[in-house]
């Protein structure tokens, strides 16, 4: 599957329509999480590696990355609801891709916190701190506390960066690349002011040193 058939199909998978403005729950546009999952593909952290997808929400990063060879993929968030929307997008993939994928993704209902187990790599799309400042630092401590590799997506901005990059060499990690994306949010909550806003955001691949 190349980049172009991997966005249409997670493009076409639910999204939460009963988002929790307190989680910043917004789905991450197909186009890309497709873009991210190749990344991650051409680096060889996808294929025949256990990912993890901290949360998770609908699913697109994980249901993703197993349609891309992962050997195993787990998906892990604090709202149930979401959860099951996950669950029905991974039906949903099987479907459009004509690939078996069930057996090699699970959800787990849980806090980022509680997460204990070691993975090859991390690829996720945490809170981006708009609501809660901060919120998308307790992810990527958990992010480099189980996996040697992370594709994390972040606020863009120089303050943003500067701060990221101490925080993830406390942490005994270092950013090898940052690549720079639009994301694009629609009208979701009623303090939105317009129809759709969209956000320059950073990737951060990081490794463990």
């Amino acid at each position: 599957m190349n980049k172009k058939q991997l966005a249409i199909i997670l493009s076409q998978l639910k999204e939460n329509q009963n988002p929790k403005p307190e989680l910043e729950q917004y789905t991450i546009p197909g186009e890309l999480a497709a873009q991210i999952i190749n990344i991650a593909f051409l680096s060889e952290d996808i294929k025949n590696k256990r990912v993890l997808d901290l949360g998770c929400g609908s699913g697109r990063l994980g249901i993703g990355a197993v349609l891309m060879g992962a050997k195993e993929v787990i998906g892990m968030d604090i709202d149930k609801d979401v959860l099951k929307i996950a669950c029905e997008n991974v039906i949903m993939a099987e479907k459009l891709s004509n690939q078996k994928i069930q057996k090699k993704i699970r959800f787990i209902h849980c806090d980022v916190s509680n997460w204990k187990e070691k993975v090859d790599t991390v690829i996720q799309n945490p809170p981006f701190g708009i609501q809660k400042l901060h919120a998308d630092r307790l992810f990527l401590k958990k992010a480099l506390e189980c996996s040697d590799k992370i594709y994390s997506l972040h606020r863009s901005y120089k303050k943003s960066r500067d701060f990221l990059n101490k925080f993830v060499q406390k942490n005994k990690g270092k950013i090898e690349r940052i690549i720079k994306f639009k994301f694009r949010i629609p009208y979701m909550f009623k303090f939105h002011e317009k129809p759709f806003v969209k956000y320059d955001v950073d990737l951060l691949i990081i490794s463990k040193v």
